[in-house]
């Protein structure tokens, strides 16, 4: 650089003493020509170095979520580039993506035996990769550790939304530690599989309350992910609705957001709290026909969806429904159970032990195959809906303590 400045200003020079044209302009402009020179020949990389042992041949990798769906995703992220790790514990992408606008790229450890795009999501205390977010021009320096890469990333002048990422990064390993890490359930005889579904929302929870309140796309986004990264978001719905709400508003052509949206399409959602639930003519367990809007409670409705082979559903049985039965039931409470039953000896077996043969019982004995779950667009049970006197759906999924404290409170009040 220095040669070439040299070398003009010699020819300038020269040419000043021959024709006596040289003037403070040219010098200036030989100076911005060089200043010039220096930006172009500046480098804006990721780069970093790795705490811990690092194992000689240790792999980083650069992947690039193409879709909403591929965000957080195992086996979905595009590879754009690898590094091996320096004997000094240093790294450097090299093939960084040239984009005006900022784009989520995740940076992964490698995994043994694993594919290069594979991202541990079931052990977020391991897990392998963190998201960021790569604006051309930018550099990006980090640090990590090897065996704990997401949870001890950093990040040197964070942007605002990578500090809003490194925020998301915090509350989802705290979320973990509190609700999941370490916990083990007995699911074998599913008798503690609510236990478990309560653990998954608390935790869930926390993710969503930081999507509703973030104002930024990205970091909201991948907080989404998060909640499911298997894209099951059928205890959770009304949040995937509020998201769509929000960022259609805010930025209605990120191609992103308008995923968001048809993934939040009514047609893909079970109903949602605050819709009319809707009518549906049942073939009950005494060989009747009954309408739902013809049988809803003076003030509420207990929609309960169960099975006579559902450990857990058997306990709502007798330890919830049983007692709200007998006490609430002559004040304004009406329970309609459905059963995803294809053996009615058993299914008729099953209510008369539990004692749930009080209220309407109701089944097409087509197993989990039936009409109704897929008109309602629920796949999953235990599951329940509670509904006014006119059938709109006041709350749902409430089990346990929580659904008799729930009806308590509302028909006192």
């Amino acid at each position: 650089m220095l040669s070439y400045i040299k070398f003009h200003i010699k020819h300038r020079c020269f040419n000043f003493k021959k024709t006596k044209t040289f003037s403070v302009r040219n010098t200036i402009s030989l100076i911005l020509i060089a200043l010039t020179l220096v930006a172009c020949n500046s480098k804006a990389d990721i780069s970093g170095k790795l705490e811990s042992v690092v194992e000689k041949g240790t792999k980083i990798y650069l992947l690039q979520p193409e879709n909403l769906k591929d965000v957080a995703a195992s086996f979905f992220g595009k590879v754009i580039d690898s590094t091996v790790v320096n004997s000094d514990r240093s790294f450097e992408f090299n093939n960084i993506p040239k984009t005006k606008e900022p784009v989520l790229l995740e940076i992964a450890i490698a995994v043994p035996e694993k594919a290069s795009n594979y991202l541990q999501t079931d052990n977020q205390a391991t897990a392998n990769f963190m998201p960021i977010v790569w604006k051309s021009g930018k550099s990006l320096k980090i640090n990590a550790k090897v065996d704990a890469f997401q949870k001890s990333f950093s990040m040197e002048h964070p942007s605002e939304v990578n500090k809003a990422l490194l925020a998301l990064r915090d509350v989802n390993q705290k979320a973990y530690k509190t609700y999941l890490e370490g916990k083990h359930w007995e699911l074998e005889d599913g008798s503690q599989l609510m236990e478990k579904e309560h653990a998954i929302l608390q935790y869930q929870t926390e993710l969503i309350n930081f999507a509703d309140s973030t104002p930024n796309l990205i970091p909201a986004l991948v907080a989404t992910r998060w909640v499911s990264t298997a894209n099951d978001y059928e205890r959770v719905p009304e949040f995937l609705v509020r998201q769509c709400e929000t960022w259609k508003k805010k930025q209605p052509n990120h191609p992103w957001a308008k995923q968001l949206c048809t993934l939040s399409e009514p047609a893909n959602l079970p109903v949602l709290v605050g819709d009319s639930f809707p009518d549906f003519k049942f073939p009950m367990i005494t060989k009747d026909t009954l309408s739902l809007k013809e049988q809803l409670g003076d003030k509420l409705t207990i929609i309960d969806l169960w099975a006579s082979w559902c450990a857990p559903c058997r306990i709502e049985n007798r330890e919830v429904l049983v007692p709200i039965w007998d006490v609430y039931h002559d004040k304004g409470l009406q329970i309609i159970a459905y059963g995803l039953e294809s053996d009615e000896p058993a299914w008729k077996a099953a209510t008369e032990r539990d004692g749930a043969n009080r209220w309407h019982q109701a089944s097409h004995l087509q197993g989990d195959d039936t009409p109704f779950l897929k008109k309602i667009r629920v796949k999953t049970i235990p599951a329940n809906f509670i509904l006014d006197d006119k059938g709109v759906v006041l709350a749902k999924n409430v089990h346990g303590e929580a659904l008799i404290d729930w009806v308590k409170n509302y028909i006192k009040n």
